[in-house]
Parts: C-alpha cells; structure tokens; sequence
C-alpha cells in the first residue's frame, strides 16, 4: 500500500463532483494552503479499513485510490500488522509516500513491494468525493447509516507501482485504534452471534480473491498473528485449517501479545470473507391488480466454488430474502419470501398501491447489504366485496335499506345492484335496483315476510361479488292463508277455475287475486296466468290430457298472503281423427282381409279402440252394421256372397269421444272357380312335328265371361315332366315343336279370377313319322396347314331310314358351302389356308325330308413359312425422313415391298440378297442400302421369315445407281445496295456442268431456318426489300439428273447504310435590313443515327456553292446580303453513322 501525500494549492486536474448530493467541504472551497491531500492507493487483493468517528469500521477492497484529507498537515498514523513496518520516502518528483513493508526475510530490503496486507486509518482522515478518479468499474456502498456515501469509492485497476514483486494477502487485518498501537492488544472478547453476524452486514466487500501464492524460497511469514508455512505438506492452507501444522516461530520486530490471540483473529477474518457482497436492484414484472413477479440476480459468496474457501468445514451456502412494504420507501418491510431461488410471485395484494421491495442475501456467516428498494404499483381492478345492507326502516309493505361503499381498487364505483329473491325462499335472485345511490326502498310487500336481500358494486374494471345475504322480516301479522281454487269444468285445452273471498276482509277492502300454475314441461317454479279481482279465470292453451298445479295469492294494499295448498287438475282428451290408409287385401269369392293406420290425430289419449262397419250394395239407403270393434288393425271378413259388392267404413273411439267416419271403400268378391271341362280332342290331320287341338268351351253352371283355359301336355317317356302349352281365353290352339312319331297326354282346365277349376280327363295322341332329328356335331382333324378330315356318327331314323348326308364348310357361318353330300360318315378336305379358322355342320336327310343342322363345330389350321414377297419398288427417296438426310442416290438404293401374309405367325425380319451378299432387315418394308457404287447394276431378291421359317425368294431385280450429284458453286455478291443484294456464283468445281442443272439458293431467317428464296437455271439473283445495314447468310446448292449436292459453306453479306432522302427546296423570309431566314424540313433519325444539315449559297459572280451552315437545326440566318442580288439556296441531309463514325 502507498500514501502519497501533497498540497492542496497545487494545480490538480480532478474530475467534478460525482453526485450533487453532497455538498463540498469549506476549506476546500476556501483553498486553505496548510490542508494536504493524501491519496491512498489500495492495490488488488489487499484491504484498507478506516474507523468513523462513531466507531463503524469501513472495510475497502483493492484495487481502490481513496482520496484522504489530513486537517494539520501530517502524516496519518497506518497501524500495520505485525511483521511489517512502515517507511516514509520521497521520490523526485517531491510527493512523499509512505509504504509498509513485509519485515521479513522473504522479501529484500532493496525491494518496494507494490501490495501490502490488510491496514487502517483514523477517522480525521476522511475521503473527499473531489479528489476520486473517475472509473467505470462497479463499486461497493455503504449499509449503515454512519459509512460513507457509496460514490465516494471507485474500484478501478491501476498499473502496477512496482512490477518485480507481488506480494500475496493471506488475512484481513485486526482493527487497531491508534491508542492501541504501542501497546500489547488485549484479549479479545468473544462476542455474540448476533452481534458479529451485525459487524459483517456493516462492512461492504468485494468478492473474495486467491489467498495462496508459494514463495520462491521456504519461510515463515507472519500476519494479523498468524505465521503460515508456505511449504507445508496441506498446500498452502490456511494456519487455523484442520490438518496444518502451526509453526511456533514469531516473524521479526513484531510483539509477543500477538501470537496468544491469533486463532481468534483468523476466524473473524475468514467470516469476513464469507460474507456475501451487496446485491442489484430486483426486477418487477407481470403486474397485475393482485399480482406480481420479482426477480433477482444471483450474488457471488466468497469460496462457494470450495477453491477459495479456508473456513472450516462445508463452503457457505446463500439464500435470499424478499422484503416488502406498502407504508412507503422506509416504511416497515416484511419478509415475503426465503430461499434459493431468484423469483418470486408476489400474491394477495391490493389493487392501485404503490408497493416497495428489496432484497438481500443470507449465507452461513452472515447476510449482505439489502440492495436499492424497488417501487412498483398494481394495477386497478373490480371493488371488493360490500359488506351485507343495513335496514334502516320498514313497514308492512316497505323496507328501506343503506349499505357503506367498498374499495374502489383504484376505479371509481358506479353502479351499486341491489338482489333480492321477493320472498320466495328458493335461492333465485332478481334485480331490484341498479344506480349509484348507497340507500333504495323497497315497496309494495306483504307483511309479515322475510325477505333476502344481497348487494354488488361495479366499476370500469368489473364487478365485485355479491355480499352476504341478510334476510328482512316487514312489520304487521301473516294474514290467513288462502283457500285452494276449485275446478269447475275442465276441456281438451282449458280448465275453469273458481275461489272464494277471505272471511278476514271487510266488504270495502278492494282484494287482488293472482292465481299461479305450474307447468311440468317448462321447470319447477309458479308463474302467473291471471291476476285481477274476479273470482273466477278460464286458463286456456293448455295441453290436452295434461295435468298441471294451481295455487292461490290474495293480495291487498296492504298485505299479501302465501300461497295456498295445490289444486291438481288434468284436462280432457280430445276427439282422436278417423283412422287412415284402409286397405282391402286377399279377396276371394266369400272372403277379403281389411287393414288399416292409426290416425294422426289420437286426441291425447293413448287407448284407441276401431269400429269397423259395413254394408252391402252401394245405394245411398243402405244400413250399415258393425262387424268388430277392438284395438286390433286388421279384420277378416268371412262367408259373404261371391260376386257381391260391399262399403267398408272406418272410426275410433277414446275416452275423448268418437271419431269420424273415414271415407267409405267399395270391394268386390270373387266369382266361384269354374267346374270341369271336357277332354281336348283333334283337329285336322296329324302331322309328324304338331298337333292341332280343341275342347268344348261350355263351363257348367257358369258364365263364359273372364274364363281363361289352360292346356297342359305330357311325354309318355319315363320321367318326362307335364307342361303348359297353352294359357288364354281360345278353346283351341295347335301345339308345335313335337318328335314325330312320339305319343303325349293332354288335358285342360279353365280359370277365372276365382282362380283353376279341375283338370278335364287326360287323352293320348301320337304325332306322325318326320324327318330325320339333329345328328351329333362332326368331329375335324387337322393333319397339316392346307388338309383337314371330318368325320361323324350315323343318326337313328325318325321312323324313316337315312338316305344321306349334307356337310356345309366355310370361314364363318355366312360363307357356308356345301362341300359333301353322301351316305360316308367322313371327308377330306384340303387346299385350306395356314393360320385359319373353319367351321362346319351337318345334317341327315330321308324321304319325309331333312332334319335340322348340328351346331357349328370349329377348328384353325396351323401357321406356316410366309409367302413370296411381292411389289419391290425402288423409290426417289427414302420414306423416312431420318434416312433422307444421308441419302444419296448415286451410292444408295432405297427399296420398298409389299409384306407378304405371315401364314400365321408374325414376320421376324427380311433378307435381302444382292450380289452374293444377304442383308437383314428387322420387321420393316422398308430398306437403304448403302455403299455402293455410282452409275453401277445390281440384282437383288428378298424373302420373309417367321418362327416357321423362311419363305421363297422374290423374283430377281436388276437395279442401277444414278451418277455422283453436282457439286455446290462459289456464291459471291456481285452489288450491295442499302436493301438489295445481287448474288452470283460460278463453278465451283472443274467439272462442266450441264443445262439440265438447277441452283437452290437459301437464306437463312430469323429463326435461324434456312428457306429457299431461288431455284432455277440462272447463276445471278437479286434479292429485294431488305434491311439497311443487316447481315445475312445464304448457301447454294446444286441439283441435276443425278440428284441433290452438298450444299455449300454458309456466305455472310452485310446491307448498305441508306442515304438520307432529298429535301424539299427551302424557305426563305425576308428579316429586316439586309438579313432573312432560311427554314427546311426535319428528318427523323435513321436506325439511331443522327442526321444534321448542310446549307450552301450561291450568290452574285459566284460559280461554285458556297457551305455557310452545318448542324442539326432545320432553320439559320444569313446576314450582309448585297442588294439587288439574286441568291441560289440549297440543303442537303447528312447521316452521321454512330458505329463508323461516317457521314453519309
């Protein structure tokens, strides 16, 4: 540690005051020349402790520079610990410091260490806020209220005084007032817990630093009474840690007194050290009107990472305590919270107050400074809950009631609601006022009667809750109970109600009635149908066979009574509506069935019983009786008359009454079955395939009219099935489709819509012999792709022996031919096509004619080797347009064929063979042989092949290849112009070239497509109408006899520029005196170049124009023109070309 000292009238560059707040001493300001100011520097890691005039000791960590003010001029005693002393030197500069030294054989004499142990001040020397560097390092303030203010310390680091050697601070210093100095300390009193814990709360200081650093060389240094031996086995730990051994040597020059308390010393330094440091100001958040959260930064505690701690036993551990007042900033705080964590929510507090919070920490030594108080105010919110009304007066019909306003919470109260359940006693309240006024009567309520009352407040945030319900009696005697109501006449959808008047009401008492219902379907609670002063009420719109309850209030002016006892009343049921949808079903000659729906309407009641009634005829006289009556829906008539008709008619009855009749439903019976008819007998001649049949159409005992007959026919074979042949009103019919020669049984019956009567007796008839019948189907063997042998069975004869057979043979069974007619049972057929499907049948023929065809029987001959190829053609080009880009007729032959048929399987490929050479050619009838010679014969065939084979070869052809084609001339311009180009072009080889030789010349267009613009015999073309100043690209090509050259290289020819146009004459206007004004006509610029003017005169002798203007404008003046002189003008355009930077 260093003082230096020096005189206040020297010229210091000192910062201005920090803080207004505190005022400047007097004899500073006055510039008293005996004043000194002592500057003490307080290095890292090192503390410097001053003794207020109260006795409050202010501890203060390195690196510091405090600025001490010495009132006589002198040197301020600093009591150093033992085993260091204290030397005043001066340097060259005249400030004297003084500096404590280590009295030690550790360090050399010729040495000035640059940090010191723990040492102290009296209080004359006070700091000064003047005199303080300014810093931006954190400092660390003061908790009581005798410390200084906390902007007077600034820790800052500063560069070191004296960088050989660093001296480590083992221990904070013993306090030592200055009569204490020269003689041995006292013993030291062990002082309470809660006292020490308050020392350690009142000394700021900073976070703890590294207390071991080992010497170069082994010895024994002594501080604060303590020696510690730098290279003991524990590491460097502290003298008072379990485990060190103390060393009983005492440190040079320092007394005896000090080593009897050194224990004692050390412990109360390292709870100074233990102690946490000040905390930051919390942070308040979500706000709320009852809420809010608070949060705090975490504070460092001295050796909590257990590498720095020296105490004994576990590092200290630190918790925080939240404090909170609502009396102000230094109201009285209360705890709120305790523990580890760095929030809080605050709850349970009042809206709209300004609230103030600290906090601080706690550890195992003590607690550190609470930190800056932090003011936060909650938000407004709904007014809290009113205490219950007071009743202030009341009466037999009247209450009047006063209630004290809550808390606003910030928001003024505007409305006050007032609740009451008007006597019922069923909990259910019902506004009776709402305003701002804090008193409300209450009016027109029977006496005797307690009623419930509750009350709310509402402000712009909400409403509060309701206070607690108070029950309120009004004054006067319960009056006599009312009688019940008594039903007088009830209805479907009404009850007549009728009571009495109280015997306890006088004649002139005018009594009011409100009679009340209760409706099961819409709730619990009495409403009121009526009220008024009659002694009896109609109650209408009610349900039909419902029942409800009634009860009774009389009312007078100044009483009400409760309710009286319940009437339970039900009302009628109605007339139910006529049964619907009557159906008549079954119906036979002496019966039907009625069915029928429930109607709509059953009149509110359940129990439906139907009256079924009918009569028979349907003349408007006729009588109607009863044929069942029940819940049943569905009658069966039984034993009427056949043929007869008869009304039906539906109702229904209930407790309601009878329903109307529905609408009357005529049936009609049946007729009876018919009787037996009489057996069917022949007609005409019997023929081998039908039959032709009649029977006697009389029905016995009934009429003709709606007889149906139906004939039925049976095969007299075993197990042969009867049929119906014929069904219909006809008494004969002809049964077809018969075997010849074959006896079947027939008999008949009729029918009407009463249904069959029984079969006729049954009768037997034969048919004639016929033709054959239908012989079994062929059977075709195929032996080759063109041969095919059919055969088949020979048939039975239809009474008549077969005379022959017919078979029909074809493609499909319209192009059937007869192909064998014989008496064989079999036929071979050849010349048939590979791969084809056939088809054939047969039929037998005898004397009485042919029996019917088989069914077609089907077969495919087997696929064969494809036929001769046909049609080779050799065409001028390729049919592919792929193959037409390197075709060239003079080395190429292109063939085309006609495909020959595949015989049934698919063509693989083709060979071509020319000149002992065979070609294979996938499935395509098309084929460019390459490489040949010009101008040369070739003979060429071509055959097909399947997965049968190969086919023959095509007759040969002999073929020749054209001549070599022309080659491209050189294409040259022979005149360029600003939109034409002339072409010409020559030989391009040495060849001569024919007259049948025409020249194809393109040019190449915009999209880049070369089109043809000349074709023809000619070796010059001009071409027309093109772009000034364009480039564009042409190739020739050459076609004679022998076809198509090559064309050529692609030639680039580029347009002229175009010349401006001729302008008009121009325009002369005379100007005063011997000057005018020669104006023309503007041109546009041509493709962006620009275009300026040339204006020459010819005037007098002269012979040659003269040039007397050139620019862009379109007009100029001339000046000192001779008179009576004749003037030639002329202009002319200029086309100043951007690119060549021409005129044209």
């Amino acid at each position: 540690m260093f003082v230096t000292m020096m005189m206040t009238d020297q010229m210091l560059d000192l910062p201005p005051p920090l803080s207004a707040e505190v005022p400047m001493m007097h004899h500073m300001i006055s510039g008293d020349a005996s004043q000194q100011v002592i500057l003490v520097q307080v290095n890292p890691g090192e503390t410097f402790t001053i003794r207020m005039e109260d006795g409050a000791l202010q501890c203060i960590q390195g690196p510091a520079e405090v600025p001490m003010m010495s009132p006589n001029g002198s040197i301020p005693p600093i009591h150093v610990p033992p085993g260091y002393v204290s030397q005043v030197l001066e340097d060259n500069t005249g400030v004297r410091r003084v500096v404590v030294t280590p009295h030690s054989e550790c360090y050399q004499p010729s040495y000035s260490p640059a940090l010191s142990p723990s040492h102290h001040i009296h209080p004359p020397y006070l700091t000064h806020p003047h005199f303080i560097p300014a810093s931006h390092t954190s400092y660390y303030p003061p908790v009581s209220p005798g410390d200084v203010p906390p902007h007077q310390f600034y820790q800052h680091r500063l560069p070191p005084i004296y960088p050989e050697e660093i001296i480590p601070l083992y221990n904070v210093s013993t306090f030592m007032g200055h009569e204490e100095y020269c003689k041995p300390p006292p013993k030291k009193l062990k002082q309470p817990a809660e006292r020490a814990g308050l020392n350690q709360v009142t000394s700021p200081l900073s976070s703890s630093y590294k207390t071991t650093t080992p010497c170069t060389t082994p010895c024994t240094t002594t501080a604060n009474g303590y020696g510690k031996n730098h290279t003991s086995p524990g590491g460097g730990g502290g003298g008072g840690s379990p485990g060190s051994k103390r060393v009983d040597r005492r440190a040079r020059g320092s007394p005896k007194q000090i080593d009897v308390e050194q224990q004692d010393h050390d412990v109360d330094a390292r709870r100074v050290q233990a102690v946490p440091s000040g905390m930051e100001k919390p942070q308040v958040s979500k706000v709320q009107s009852r809420s809010a959260l608070v949060s705090w930064t975490s504070v460092f505690l001295p050796g909590s990472s257990g590498r720095g701690w020296q105490g004994d036993g576990a590092p200290p551990t630190c918790n925080y305590e939240l404090q909170l007042t609502d009396k102000g900033r230094d109201g009285k705080y209360k705890v709120v919270y305790s523990g580890e964590e760095l929030q809080y929510t605050l709850s349970d507090l009042r809206p709209a107050t300004d609230y103030h919070v600290r906090v601080c920490a706690l550890s195992n030594s003590g607690r550190s400074p609470c930190s800056d108080v932090r003011a936060f105010t909650t938000h407004s919110g709904p007014p809290d809950t009113p205490l219950p009304p007071r009743l202030s007066h009341r009466t037999k019909s009247s209450l009047t009631f006063q209630w004290k306003p809550p808390a606003d919470n910030g928001s003024k109260i505007t409305n006050y609601i007032l609740e009451w359940d008007e006597g019922k006693k069923n909990s259910v309240f019902r506004e009776y006022y709402v305003g701002h006024q804090r008193h409300c009567k209450v009016v027109r309520l029977c006496p005797a009667v307690g009623y419930t009352f509750r009350v709310a407040a509402l402000n712009d945030i909400g409403s509060s809750g309701f206070s607690t319900e108070v029950v309120f009696y009004t004054t006067g005697s319960l009056p006599q109970t009312s009688l019940p109501p008594l039903l007088v006449l009830a209805g479907p959808s009404w009850v007549t109600l009728e009571w009495t008047r109280p015997n306890s009401c006088s004649p002139e008492e005018v009594v009011t009635y409100t009679l009340e219902m209760q409706d099961d379907t819409k709730g619990l609670e009495f409403y009121a149908v009526y009220s008024g002063l009659e002694l009896t009420r109609k109650v209408e719109s009610l349900r039909r066979n419902a029942q409800y309850r009634f009860r009774l209030i009389t009312c007078s002016g100044e009483w009400r009574s409760a309710p009286s006892s319940l009437l339970v009343c039900k009302t009628t049921p109605d007339r139910p509506g006529s049964p619907l949808n009557p159906a008549v079903n079954t119906v036979t000659h002496h019966s039907f069935c009625v069915t029928w729906e429930p109607p709509q309407d059953d009149g509110g009641s359940g129990d439906l019983t139907y009256v079924l009634e009918m009569s028979e005829g349907d003349s408007e006289e006729r009588q109607w009786s009863t044929l069942c009556r029940g819940a049943e829906r569905k009658h069966l008539c039984k034993d009427l008359k056949p043929s007869t008709r008869y009304s039906l008619r539906l109702s229904c009855v209930t407790a309601g009454g009878k329903s109307e009749c529905s609408d009357s439903l005529t049936v009609c019976t049946l007729n009876p079955p018919p009787g037996q008819c009489q057996p069917p007998r022949i007609v005409g001649n019997v023929k081998h395939k039908e039959l032709n049949l009649q029977w006697d159409g009389s029905v016995r005992g009934e009429e003709r009219e709606g007889v149906e007959f139906s004939l039925e026919m049976c095969a007299m074979e075993e197990g042969s099935e009867p049929v119906d042949v014929y069904h219909g009103c006809e008494t004969e019919c002809t049964v077809g489709n018969l075997l010849p020669g074959t006896t079947y049984r027939f008999q008949v019956r009729a029918a009407n819509n009463a249904g069959f009567g029984p079969y006729s007796e049954s009768v037997e008839i034969s048919t004639a012999a016929g033709p054959p019948g239908q012989c079994s189907p062929p059977k075709i063997n195929v032996t080759s792709h063109s041969c095919a042998v059919v055969t088949w069975e020979s048939k039975e004869s239809s009474g008549i022996d077969i005379s022959e057979y017919r078979l029909d043979w074809g493609c499909d069974s319209e192009s059937l031919e007869l192909l064998f007619i014989g008496t064989e049972t079999n036929f071979q057929i050849s010349n048939l096509e590979a791969s084809t499907e056939y088809c054939c049948r047969l039929q037998a023929v005898n004397h009485a004619g042919a029996g019917p065809y088989t069914e077609l029987v089907t077969c495919r001959t087997p696929a064969a080797v494809p036929d001769v190829v046909s049609g080779v053609r050799l065409p001028d080009h390729p049919p592919s347009t792929a193959d037409r880009e390197s075709f060239f007729p003079s080395t190429c032959l292109a063939l085309t064929w006609d495909e020959p048929c595949c015989n049934g399987a698919d063509i693989i490929s083709y060979n071509i063979s020319i000149e002992d050479n065979l070609i294979t050619v996938r499935n395509s009838t098309c084929y460019v042989i390459r490489d040949l010679l010009p101008d040369s014969e070739y003979s060429l065939q071509i055959r097909a092949e399947n997965e049968m084979g190969f086919g023959p070869f095509s007759h040969p052809l002999t073929v020749r290849t054209r001549p070599l084609p022309p080659s491209p001339p050189r294409l040259e311009c022979a005149a360029v112009g600003p939109q034409s180009l002339k072409l010409r072009w020559g030989f391009g080889s040495k060849r001569p070239r024919t007259d049948d030789t025409t020249y194809v010349l393109q040019m190449e267009d915009k999209n880049q497509r070369f089109v043809v613009v000349y074709r023809g015999p000619s070796h010059t073309f001009k071409l027309q109408r093109l772009s000034e100043s364009s480039r564009y690209s042409f190739r020739i090509q050459a076609v004679s006899k022998a076809g198509e050259g090559l064309f050529s290289e692609t030639y680039n020819f580029s347009t002229t520029k175009s010349l401006p146009p001729t302008l008009k004459a121009p325009r002369v206007m005379q100007l005063e005196g011997n000057a005018c004004e020669v104006t023309w006509e503007s041109i546009q610029p041509m493709r962006g170049d620009r275009i300026s003017y040339v204006l020459q005169v010819l005037g007098g002798r002269e012979s040659e124009n003269k040039q007397v203007y050139k620019g862009e404008e379109t007009s100029f003046q001339l000046f000192g023109l001779q008179w009576n002189t004749d003037y030639r003008l002329r202009v002319y355009a200029c086309r100043r070309c951007t690119d060549t930077l021409q005129e044209l």
